[in-house]
């Protein structure tokens, strides 16, 4: 194998992603503490951080396999490509291989780790991640993509979480699963809307392909607000504390979002650029202080 710094490496995880993956395990346990569902002890506390470490592990073995999967499968080539290191021959294909099957044992390790502290519960939603992971590109191939991401980093990020913390799936958490994974979705769309031409060249179909330009724009723009919404309605019904609305002060960059993606008429694909990294700080604000507003709720 070629030699890379330690940069390198971090730089092929794509860890300015980690935001849609960790955010998810951090709000889950700030509504459960919130709740008053967090047992006493350090226990939980070290099987959040255990928790936060797995899921990033994973979300990077993922990033690194789907790279690796789209130069092998043309999708990224000289022509147009979203990660250069392998269309230019900075790393080699193996070197993707090879180091995502470790990231996906490390991950996989920590999973275990977590499983014997908190029950079998653990062991399953992690499966059912790693698999879904894996068969990420080909969903994505066939427009099942953004499905599959909201499973991950949505559903599955959540009753993880809260049988890790508590020993048993937390249905209700599935109500925070909603906003954010629907803000994790929106990187993905961003990116696949953006790619549309260099996807259909390759002869793959995602789903921001199936809607075209125009429909996958106007889905971005109420991928910006819907969040936002589902938190006003939960206040108003009483199922979550109004310190949650600490969050819509994230409206701001949200707003700026939907104002670039709103061009779409004028500047076509290019409305689309950078939403992805865009969508991904939105994750990390939105999720950030929803996750303060619910600690001091817990608190209180």
């Amino acid at each position: 194998m070629m030699k890379h710094t330690l940069k390198e490496w971090l730089a092929v995880t794509r860890y300015w992603s980690f935001p849609v993956s960790a955010m998810p395990v951090a709000v889950c346990f700030a509504y459960l503490f919130s709740r008053g569902l967090v047992p006493d002890g350090t226990m939980p506390w070290l099987c959040l951080l255990l928790s936060l470490l797995g899921i990033v592990v994973l979300h990077a073995a993922g990033n690194v396999l789907s790279d690796y999967k789209d130069y092998k499968c043309g999708v990224d080539n000289e022509r147009a490509f979203a990660v250069p290191n392998l269309v230019f021959k900075t790393f080699e294909p193996r070197e993707y291989l090879v180091f995502s099957i470790l990231l996906f044992a490390v991950g996989i390790a920590v999973g275990i780790v977590i499983t014997l502290l908190s029950g079998p519960g653990v062991l399953v939603v992690g499966a059912a991640g790693v698999l879904l992971t894996v068969l990420y590109s080909f969903l994505k191939y066939h427009a099942l993509g953004d499905l599959d991401i909201f499973l991950i980093f949505g559903v599955l990020a959540f009753l993880g979480t809260s049988c890790a913390i508590t020993g048993t799936v937390v249905v209700d958490t599935l109500l925070l699963a909603l906003p954010v994974g629907i803000i994790t979705v929106s990187v993905l769309h961003a990116n696949n809307t953006f790619d549309t031409n260099s996807d259909r060249e390759a002869g793959i179909k995602t789903f921001g392909m199936l809607l075209g330009i125009q429909t996958s724009a106007r889905l971005y723009c109420c991928y910006m607000v819907l969040p936002f919404l589902c938190l006003v309605l939960y206040v108003a019904a009483g199922l979550l504390h109004p310190l949650a609305l600490l969050s819509l002060v994230a409206v701001v960059p949200a707003y700026k979002n939907f104002r670039r993606a709103a061009q779409y008429r004028h500047l076509g694909l290019d409305a689309m650029k950078g939403l992805d990294i865009a969508s991904s700080k939105l994750q990390m604000a939105f999720s950030g202080l929803l996750t303060i507003g619910l600690i001091i709720a817990g608190l209180l």
